[in-house]
């Protein structure tokens, strides 16, 4: 029933309800292998070769979450609790202090 649903759609966006689409193509098999990727498996002993796209993918990746795990934990507290707080402090031993306290 969503096949159906979804491959309506599919034909009504390619804008004809009839002949092949230039965005949607029927594939080469007729159904999926059920591996992922739709990959088969290799055989035992050979291990897979990277793709041109990988190395920079995952070195960009570790480094993005590197820079933005070290400044995240390393900006500045600027909200406006830690303000008050830091004021009610300064105030506090303004008083304990026998100071006149300032009117802002």
């Amino acid at each position: 029933m969503l096949r159906q649903r979804l491959i309506q759609t599919l034909r009504t966006r390619g804008g004809s309800a009839t002949g092949p689409s230039r965005w949607t193509s029927p594939g080469h098999e007729e159904q999926p292998k059920g591996y992922l990727f739709n990959r088969t498996p290799l055989p035992p002993g050979q291990s897979r070769k990277w793709e041109d796209w990988e190395l920079p993918c995952y070195v960009t990746s570790f480094l993005t979450i590197v820079i933005l795990g070290v400044g995240l934990n390393a900006k500045p507290d600027l909200t406006i609790e830690t303000w008050a707080h830091q004021k009610a402090l300064e105030r506090l031993e303004i008083e304990q202090a026998g100071l006149p306290a300032e009117s802002e």
